[in-house]
């Protein structure tokens, strides 16, 4: 939030491979766009124990997103990425997806509100059976509707360390809940959920009643402005009793 630029930036990378200790860089709502993202992968690589980088709201687009991933592969000790309000859209995450499986120490990936779509949504899918240290994924604001739910359904499985899904505002209907529904109970350390404004429905809310008494470690549901209604706050209230940690 200081407003430095691809000019700022240039000067920061003109540096930051001296910085052998650097850990956490944070550069968010600085205006540098997919320049300033193009200017710091050119140095990331050297930055060995970087494991916290935070790029949020800088409008890198697509091309940015390309430009990073080039590189991320490199930044072996990498748990933290977020790079959420950057319009990288479905193309971004493409080419993020190419690079994200060799990023074995990515615990948190935050890429909210980059109009993703199913597509995008879809490319993440592929590769995020590969992240096995993967504990935190919010994909919220990116209208990956029921076909992008569904894809990410496909492979969350696999996700055996997931703990914290965020998947708010993304037009998911009944369909998509369905499709979720049928994977959230091989998610063993699942403990946050996050659907609010969606579109599940009392069809919705009565799939995630079918399987929430699988979700042993589940504390914390939200289904906020989901149109549920009297019905789907029946079925819900019908399993609630079996989830015997959520608070």
């Amino acid at each position: 939030d200081n407003e430095i630029g691809v000019e700022g930036v240039r000067s920061l990378a003109g540096v930051l491979g001296e910085c052998k200790a650097l850990a956490h860089l944070a550069l968010t709502n600085n205006g540098f766009g997919a320049e300033g993202a193009g200017r710091l992968a050119g140095v990331l690589g050297e930055c060995k124990v970087l494991t916290h980088l935070a790029l949020r709201d800088n409008e890198i687009g697509a091309e940015g997103a390309g430009s990073l991933a080039g590189v991320l592969g490199e930044c072996k000790a990498l748990a933290h990425l977020d790079l959420s309000k950057s319009g990288i859209g479905a193309e971004g995450a493409e080419r993020l997806a190419g690079v994200l499986g060799e990023c074995k120490a990515l615990a948190h990936l935050d890429l909210r509100n980059n109009g993703l779509g199913a597509e995008g949504a879809g490319s993440l899918a592929g590769v995020l059976g590969e992240c096995k240290a993967l504990t935190h994924l919010d994909l919220s604001h990116n209208g990956i509707g029921d076909e992008g739910a569904g894809r990410l359904a496909g492979v969350l499985g696999e996700c055996k360390a997931l703990a914290h899904l965020e998947l708010i505002w993304n037009s998911i209907g009944a369909e998509g809940a369905e499709r979720l529904a049928g994977v959230l109970g091989k998610c063993k350390a699942l403990t946050h959920l996050v659907l609010s404004w969606n579109i599940i429905g009392a069809e919705g809310a009565g799939r995630m009643a079918g399987v929430l008494g699988e979700c042993k470690a589940l504390a914390y549901l939200d289904l906020r402005n989901n149109g549920i209604g009297a019905e789907g706050a029946g079925r819900l209230a019908g399993v609630l009793g079996e989830c015997d940690v959520l608070t």
